[in-house]
């Protein structure tokens, strides 16, 4: 079957449209690459610790199991509860979009198809809100 021509969002058709670990690692990776170095990313970036290797492991892994693949992030770190795991930082509309941001031009360096950039960064925009909101509680 032609992965192409398949929805996104089933079974595991978003993992392999994103190259499997390895797309998702590329992808992962030009997202730090770009928090590291472009400005307009500053305080999206200091939000993270100094070294960016967990990170870039945690993030791979969650991807992979949340685009259908194997659930890395729960083998290797137990289940996640992303609001849970970022509660602790101050996130408001402007650092989720940043965060957005980023990922948009990580996700568009990536050779997928058009339509996959759309989707997936449609379908990262409900974790992101999830952190913003779950910040913002008391």
């Amino acid at each position: 079957m032609d992965v192409r021509s398949c929805e996104y969002g089933v079974g595991d058709n978003s993992y392999r449209m994103a190259g499997e670990l390895a797309g998702i690692t590329a992808l992962v990776d030009q997202f730090y690459a770009n928090m590291d170095s472009l400005p307009q990313f500053e305080v999206i970036r200091a939000m993270h610790r100094d070294s960016l290797v967990e990170s870039r492991q945690r993030l791979t892994y969650f991807l992979s199991g949340w685009l259908g693949g194997p659930k890395l992030y729960a083998e290797h770190y137990g289940s996640i509860n992303i609001p849970q795991v970022h509660q602790h930082l101050a996130v408001g509309p402007e650092q989720r979009d940043d965060w957005l941001a980023c990922m948009q031009l990580a996700i568009a360096a990536q050779d997928f198809e058009p339509a996959f950039n759309t989707y997936l960064l449609e379908q990262l925009r409900v974790p992101a809100e999830r952190i913003r909101i779950t910040s913002l509680d008391p």
